[in-house]
């Protein structure tokens, strides 16, 4: 039986594709004159603010309500500094300051923009919390492992998005923290006994009024044993919906994930997803096509004539889609001059290290493709350093250029593979004659260790690592550079297990660009 024409309009009203390149294609434009609802950007899109600002209105040229969204947490998943690494730090450095205006200047200063280049969705915060430090997929992206920090930073970082005009959109419902499977391949399951927990920052950001909350590929057997909560209509309905009372859009994470698509195919789950609750579905993180996108339309409209989806719910979820449009366009962005100053409260940090000045420019810190000009993120980053000295020794400041190894796992779908990172390139600015030497598993042998100390004999070491607890291989070759160099300085750019790893550690909470500047600062003695 032919699909009708008003049906498949209905279906196009609740997707967000992806696509590729820095220009809509032709299959796009033709979709958004029919009433496509939105489109989602990643990094292969986006080359400078100039051309975003281009692309955004090029797509409403084709639809004045189309909606725009993009991952942009800050810290390591960005999309809008992918090429050069984030001008903010992430959740977890802003939960380690705990100054909730801070975060609500950053979330501000971000927002506004987004809003400059015609984004008018940000799929954050994560309002995840990260109870398991073993967690593969979301751990910097949160605030914390606190229940109450956490949802106090998210309802901070939501008011500070949605002040400047743009739709926050809190994820990974009903939280994503305390589970050990990525759910990019399989099915996280979220233990009964920290549900209350888990589901506290997102009662808090609905009581802030969040536009948007993204679904989790999460199965909560406490109240769905057999589907993960983006199918479920137990979680989406029952308890989000009827339960903590959410009134605004529900969207899919990428609905292309294994966690769903693996059993029903993206054209299945997208169909169940709206069928148990969501309004939208996002797609296009790794089905960038015409043939996905199109396929997603199709299978939608074929669960209604076969009575999987009611129209009414379809129906339901547009309208919410087009509402959710409405206060875009309504809402603009304040002015808001590029690169303006700042005002932040709270005084200077104290650190093990030493205290922190909450102000200055970003000295010698290379700009994004024109965001983040101004200088709050960097703020954030220098106050969340935490420095432990446990040598007695004078290690820091360093005065002489230093051999840097870095060591670099590989890093989980959600941060772009390509984004820089590090401490040795803005230390090499600040000391000239830097040497950095990058290592990945498989290139830490005995041998190539012993080859790199004897280079680095004389001078100061630095050893960079990023989730160490979490990788083996760095484990040994950090153990196996601090047997030789008990005089070695660790900075740990993820996660940090412990700070009693060489002379001196400098922990940042995070690998944006800011957050290696920080650190950079800290081994120089110019924080």
């Amino acid at each position: 039986m032919p699909l009708s024409g008003d049906l498949l309009r209905l279906a196009d009203a609740v997707l967000f594709p992806g696509f590729p390149g820095h220009t809509p294609p032709d299959w796009l434009r033709r979709r958004l004159g029919r009433g496509l609802a939105g489109v989602a950007l990643f990094s292969r899109n986006i080359a400078d603010a100039a051309q975003v600002a281009r692309l955004t209105a090029a797509l409403r040229a084709e639809n004045p309500s189309v909606l725009v969204g993009v991952d942009e947490e800050s810290g390591d998943v960005t999309r809008l500094e992918a090429a050069t690494g984030s001008s903010r730090p992430g959740g977890y450095a802003l939960g380690v300051v705990d100054d909730v205006a801070l975060t609500e200047s950053l979330a501000r200063d971000l927002g506004h923009d987004l809003a400059r280049v015609g984004i008018t969705i940000d799929f954050a915060p994560s309002a995840d919390v990260n109870s398991n430090p073993d967690n593969p997929v979301i751990g910097l992206r949160a605030f914390g492992a606190d229940p109450s920090l956490v949802a106090r930073h998210t309802r901070a970082f939501v008011r500070g998005l949605q002040s400047a005009g743009v739709a926050a959109c809190a994820k990974h419902f009903p939280g994503h923290g305390d589970t050990s499977v990525d759910s990019h391949h399989g099915v996280p399951v979220v233990a009964e006994s920290g549900i209350d927990d888990a589901l506290l920052p997102f009662r808090e950001a609905i009581a802030e009024g969040v536009k948007v909350i993204m679904t989790g590929h999460l199965l909560v057997p406490s109240y769905d044993a057999e589907r993960p909560a983006t199918l479920s209509t137990k979680v989406l309905t029952g308890l989000l919906r009827e339960e903590l009372g959410f009134d605004g859009v529900i969207i899919t994470d990428g609905i292309e994930m294994a966690a769903v698509a693996g059993a029903y195919g993206i054209g299945g789950a997208s169909a169940r997803a709206i069928a148990a609750g969501a309004d939208a579905v996002c797609v296009g993180g790794e089905h960038a096509d015409e043939a996905t996108a199109a396929g997603i339309r199709d299978a939608i409209a074929a669960a209604v004539t076969e009575g999987l989806l009611p129209e009414e719910r379809l129906a339901d979820a547009a309208r919410r889609v087009r509402e959710l449009a409405a206060w875009a366009a309504s809402s603009g962005s304040p002015a808001a001059p590029p690169g303006g100053p700042v005002t932040l409260t709270g005084g200077p940090a104290t650190l093990t290290g030493g205290p922190v000045a909450s102000s200055g420019g970003p000295a010698g810190l290379p700009g994004g493709p024109g965001f983040g000009d101004g200088e709050v993120g960097l703020v954030a980053a220098r106050r969340a350093v935490r420095v432990t000295r446990r040598s007695t020794a004078p290690v820091l400041p360093l005065t002489t250029p230093p051999y840097v190894v870095e060591l670099a796992p590989e890093m989980n779908l959600a941060i772009d593979r390509n984004t820089p990172w590090g401490v040795g390139a803005p230390l090499s600015r600040l000391l000239p004659g830097t040497t950095v030497v990058r290592l990945v598993a498989g290139q830490t042998a005995g041998p190539e260790l012993e080859r790199l100390l004897g280079q680095a004999a004389g001078r100061p070491l630095v050893v960079v690592v990023r989730d160490v607890h979490r990788y083996a291989w760095q484990s040994e070759a950090l153990r196996h550079l601090l047997s030789a160099r008990p005089d070695a300085v660790v900075v740990e750019m993820g996660l940090p297990a412990r700070s009693d790893l060489g002379a001196v550690h400098i922990a940042t909470y995070g690998a944006a660009r800011v957050c290696g500047q920080a650190a950079a600062e800290a081994l120089t003695g110019s924080l």
